[in-house]
């Protein structure tokens, strides 16, 4: 009986795959719960990257990062969280949806190839970096001690940059830092959609509960993809904290000027890489889980529909 229930969930599994690409009733309900999932990890998660920030902008341990935001009070501790909450439930609405129609354009009916997959993520990854690297450059600056006495609140920054023409207000402003940030969504949802499903395939065939695969799969993605793209998160931390008219370094001035204070050392860049790819795993194996439940009840519901 075991036997034919993981054989039908293997046939679920693999039919959603071929047919819930594109349909409208999965593209919304993906959307919702995408959104829900994010808002939630992330406000679970955002002290998490708090104290990572610190240790990329500051170059300290886990222990003097605590030590700073302790002394700040509580009454700062989750200061620049609402950017971060907005744009991660964007994402939410973002990322699934704008791969799903990305692959269903490709390749209407599944299996979709590992070309098509990484086209798919590597686009929608790039549509994700456009929409919300905005929303990126503000909590950055927000969480920088240093300019808490400047700028207090996320109005006061908006009010800063809105100060500027128009090129000084994409380039200086709100979208200051995005060519790392390009890169670095762009690779990452390429990664991530790219063998997302041949892990989770490999783990359905041991006999696993339906969810496991997904989690694990995941958690998984989530951390072999932030220990790639852990350096250019570094970058994006440290041009996106900069603020104001002054002269800002270049891209390749900021890589060398992290390299240098990081004593020329590839452990140092990575210093706050542990929680970081902690907080990257548990959030992106919830994730996955969460959307492979949806995928499954929406193939449900569209089979008794039928």
């Amino acid at each position: 009986m075991e036997e034919q229930d993981n054989t039908a969930g293997k046939k679920l599994l693999h039919g959603t795959r071929a047919e819930a690409p594109g349909t409208k009733s999965w593209q919304s309900q993906a959307y919702t719960l995408g959104a829900i999932s994010n808002f939630m990890s992330t406000f679970l998660t955002f002290p998490i990257y708090k104290v990572v920030f610190r240790q990329q902008i500051h170059a300290v341990a886990v222990s003097e990062a605590v030590k700073q935001l302790w002394h700040e009070g509580p009454q700062y501790f989750y200061r620049g969280i609402y950017p971060p909450l907005l744009s991660k439930t964007l994402q939410g609405t973002l990322l699934f949806g704008t791969y799903d129609s990305l692959l269903c354009f490709l390749s209407p009916v599944g299996p979709h190839s590992l070309g098509q997959r990484w086209t798919a993520g590597l686009m929608s990854g790039v549509v994700e970096a456009v929409a919300l690297s905005p929303f990126e450059r503000v909590q950055n600056v927000l969480q920088d001690a240093r300019k808490q006495a400047c700028f207090p609140s996320t109005f006061s920054i908006l009010k800063e940059f809105n100060s500027y023409g128009l090129w000084g207000r994409l380039s200086l402003g709100y979208y200051r830092g995005f060519w790392p940030v390009l890169v670095r969504n762009s690779l990452g949802s390429a990664l991530y959609f790219s063998f997302k499903d041949p892990i989770q395939d490999g783990l359905a065939r041991q006999g696993l509960p339906h969810w496991v695969p997904a989690l694990v799969s995941g958690s998984v993605n989530g951390t072999i993809t932030c220990l790639i793209l852990y350096p250019l998160m570094v970058l994006v931390a440290n041009m996106q904290s900069h603020i104001g008219w002054q002269r800002m370094p270049s891209l390749w001035a900021s890589a060398q000027d992290v390299w240098d204070t990081r004593g020329r050392k590839i452990l140092l860049i990575y210093r706050g890489g542990s929680l970081i790819v902690l907080r990257s795993s548990v959030t992106w194996g919830l994730t996955t889980a969460i959307h492979d439940f949806l995928q499954r009840k929406a193939h449900t519901k569209k089979e008794m529909t039928d």
